[in-house]
């Protein structure tokens, strides 16, 4: 039975406005959640679905049902529940049930934050299962809090429309397995097992989080770690709220999880910052779906032209932007929201209007952007920089002040200012300002030079050729700015303003990790391009076989592109190479030909078929403003085999990023885990990233071994430094894998202790720096005979041996 009847101070489902109809636009009808038991549970069993097929996809891959189920308890207790009650008493009136549990999930992952910070600081980690009572108790024994337990007057989403959201989510889960879950063991099981390099390393600061507070660096103990490290404070609280295993929460748990609340939080800030249910699930699939336009297959890391790519390492080799993109997402959200204060509806104008926040906002957007400083370094400037763009709109149009920006702003700013001193102690890890010292080798001039006009002509292809790579997901905001003529909103003003600044970041920004001042810019741009493509699509009025027509087309297109980007990628960039330029393929603008001469191709084909539809919309009425639909579908679709492509390449080869980490390492770090204290220090002879680089007694040429702190879960007095700080300082923000450990004498001390060991030598490492055990990789040197004399030998495989200080 359905009921028209609100909670207290919810606006009700009509929009507050008594004998206005509710609008439809993808609601159904003005209901409010209510209906018989066999109706609600019809209408959850879209993410009952994208739930179950996750369960299936991990059982698959090796993962125990009793960490699943764990999983789900702790993401229920410890993050939804706080977070989603703390939420609603900040927020001023209900709009749907999932945008309270999907903000309420995040806000979660705040309060979360505190509660490592209270509980490891005091050393309380074996109750920290019981934090969520902090937030629980009050909600329950306050009277004015009690309401927030089953809040009243929730609006409802199509079927249509959750199935749309839900079915986004399966592709990530499906996607991950593929490229992740499915590739990678959660412990080696022989010693020629792979997984991603960096593992180790993020496994071993998920460790140091359940001790530190702040953070270390476990390869160097005691080395102060100056580092966007929130996510393995997350991590940490997984392990010690929810009891289970880090390398499962790494290796199977973490990332399909974020990247189906990075799906759902996407689908909520669009609903609400647009007033359109379907530019929800648009621009989910446009942040995660629509990536780079390369043309180029395999894409390897020698391939990546631009930085990172926005889809592979999105989530599963970077966890540090796995864990942000919720966070920042939402706090676009929340300040979009609080830019309707300032003028503009915001949203109002589509038919799904959501209430205002109230001034819970200027909390959120504090509590969001503190938690983001320190979750990714690069997306709180580029949030500031799209809120500045919109305060100065703001003043230009009303020419007052706009108090309310200042205030976000100041939220913002406080919470950079946070990051930057506290946590990253000024460190800028090599980046420095460099105008196009990104992209300018792709224009540099051979010793003869060129033409002005060729040389001005490639700057401007390489640009183009940026575009493509990147930002082909905003084509959808072409048709909002220029039906606008840039008489836009607030919000719109704030998303459009991110959205180029991360770019331009990029280009001005000159390092490798600048790249993810683009990545943080995309959900902006994609919220802002489901706005247009909404718009535009609204206006051709497409009955409903045109409907079903462009979606079939966009899926054969997407067929097409990814069949012929697979099968001829190779074939046509030798064409490219011995038709341009020296015909060598040396050129340095070589990599770029692919993507290029494939755009180029497009875009007359695209010129052609408009023609063509100009012509015959004279006789066919039906055609008549709606090619521009059609063409911007094609041209967001472009972006969209690089998903596929993904999937199938990581079937078909080992990602260049992997290495071998044998069973026999992995085996004995956790026999020391569960042999040793927390506080017990450790060294070790191996210091080089993998395990072949210690081949026919060469010198280690790169340091930056990490398995041993990654799976004993114990700080070692040196291991692999590539990562310190202080030394990417002077790498341009990339690891300096080859720079030499900075305390010379330390460092001899930790080598004489295996190879030339004496009583004094070992009585030191124990007195002086706490160590306890000595851990052999024979691989890197056998130690010498004396050390079974002078240690107790506790442990030895063949390939790595442990002995015991005392």
């Amino acid at each position: 039975m359905h009921t028209n009847s609100t909670a207290t101070g919810a606006a009700p489902a009509t929009g507050g406005r008594p004998g206005v109809p509710a609008p439809s636009g993808g609601l159904s009808g003005g209901a409010t959640d209510g209906g018989s038991g066999a109706h609600a549970l019809w209408r959850f069993l879209p993410a009952v679905s994208a739930y179950l097929l996750l369960v299936g996809l991990l059982l698959a891959a090796d993962t125990r049902v009793g960490d699943i189920a764990r999983y789900t308890f702790y993401a229920g207790w410890g993050v939804v529940l706080p977070g989603t009650l703390v939420f609603r008493a900040l927020r001023r009136r209900p709009h749907t049930l999932l945008e309270d549990l999907v903000f309420g999930a995040v806000t979660g992952l705040v309060l979360e934050l505190a509660a490592w910070a209270v509980l490891v600081r005091a050393g309380l980690q074996s109750v920290a299962v019981g934090w969520p009572l902090a937030v629980v108790v009050p909600f329950a024994l306050v009277p004015g809090l009690r309401r927030h337990w089953r809040p009243g007057g929730y609006r409802r989403l199509s079927l249509g429309c959750s199935w749309s959201t839900a079915a986004v989510v399966g592709l990530t889960s499906l996607y991950y397995y593929q490229v992740f879950l499915s590739k990678f063991p959660v412990l080696a099981t022989d010693e020629r097992s792979r997984l991603f390099g960096d593992m180790p390393y993020m496994l071993s600061l998920a460790a140091d989080a359940k001790q530190h507070v702040p953070l270390t660096v476990p390869q160097v103990a005691g080395e102060p770690l100056h580092y966007h490290w929130f996510t393995f404070a997350h991590m940490a609280m997984t392990d010690m709220v929810g009891h289970i295993d880090l390398p499962v929460v790494e290796t199977r748990l973490l990332v399909p999880a974020f990247a189906a609340l990075g799906v759902l939080i996407m689908t909520v800030v669009a609903q609400r910052i647009t007033g359109r249910a379907w530019a929800g699930p648009l621009a989910a699939l446009l942040l995660f779906a629509v990536g780079e336009f390369t043309a180029v297959y395999p894409n390897t890391v020698m391939s990546w032209t631009f930085g990172a790519p926005a889809v592979r390492l999105m989530s599963w080799s970077s966890m540090s932007l796995t864990y942000s993109q919720p966070l920042l997402i939402a706090l676009v959200g929340v300040v979009a929201d609080g830019l309707r204060r300032v003028g503009g509806p915001g949203g109002e104008d589509g038919p799904f209007r959501a209430p205002q926040f109230g001034r819970g906002v200027f909390v959120l957007t504090a509590m969001f952007a503190t938690a983001s400083s320190a979750a990714k370094a690069s997306t709180l400037p580029v949030a500031l920089a799209g809120l500045a763009v919109a305060g100065l709109a703001v003043v230009i149009r009303s020419r007052c002040i706009p108090w309310t920006v200042v205030g976000l702003g100041g939220a913002i700013a406080g919470a950079q200012l946070f990051a930057t001193a506290v946590i990253f102690d000024f460190e800028s890890y090599g980046l420095e300002v460099i105008p196009f010292g990104n992209i300018q080798k792709y224009w540099a001039e051979p010793l003869e030079g060129r033409p002005v006009l060729a040389q001005s002509g490639l700057v401007v292809a390489v640009l183009i050729a940026f575009f493509l790579n990147h930002q082909i997901k905003l084509l959808g905001a072409v048709p909002l700015l220029w039906r606008r003529r840039l008489r836009l909103e607030p919000a719109q003003w704030f998303l459009l303003g991110a959205a180029v600044a991360g770019p331009a970041a990029y280009l001005v920004v000159n390092g490798y990790n600048a790249s993810y001042f683009t990545i943080s810019a995309m959900p902006f741009g994609a919220v802002l391009s489901a706005w247009g493509y909404c718009e535009a699509f609204e206006r051709a009025r497409l009955p409903r076989a045109g409907k079903a027509a462009l979606a079939v087309g966009a899926v054969a297109l997407t067929g097409l592109l990814t069949w012929l980007s697979y099968r001829y990628s190779a074939t046509w960039e030798t064409f490219l190479h011995e038709h341009t330029g020296d015909g060598t393929g040396t050129e340095p603008y070589t990599p770029l030909l692919p993507a290029l001469g494939v755009a180029a191709a497009f875009a007359v084909l695209a010129l052609l078929l408009g023609l063509l539809w100009r012509l015959l919309s004279r006789g066919a009425r039906g055609l008549r403003r709606r090619g521009g639909v059609v063409l911007l579908t094609a041209g967001l679709t472009l972006g969209t085999p690089g998903l596929a492509l993904d999937a199938v390449q990581a079937q078909e080869m080992m990602w260049d990023g992997s290495w071998v980490m044998p069973a026999s390492q992995v085996n004995a770090a956790r026999w020391i885990r569960s042999h040793s204290a927390p506080s017990d220090i450790l060294a070790t002879n191996s210091h080089c990233w993998q395990y072949e680089d210690y081949a026919d007694g060469l010198p280690c040429a790169n340091y930056r071994s990490h398995w041993l702190s990654g799976y004993s879960e114990r700080s070692v007095l040196i291991e692999g430094w590539a990562y310190a700080p202080r030394l990417m300082a002077t790498a341009n923000g990339a690891s300096a894998s080859g720079s030499p450990f900075w305390d010379t004498e330390l460092f001899q001390l930790n080598e004489a202790a295996f190879y030339a060991p004496t009583p004094d030598i070992l009585k030191r490492l124990h007195r002086d720096h706490k160590v306890r055990y000595l851990v052999v990789q024979r691989k890197a040197g056998e130690e010498s005979p004396q050390l079974r004399n002078l240690a107790k030998q506790v442990f030895d495989n063949g390939r790595v041996a442990v002995y015991e200080l005392s």
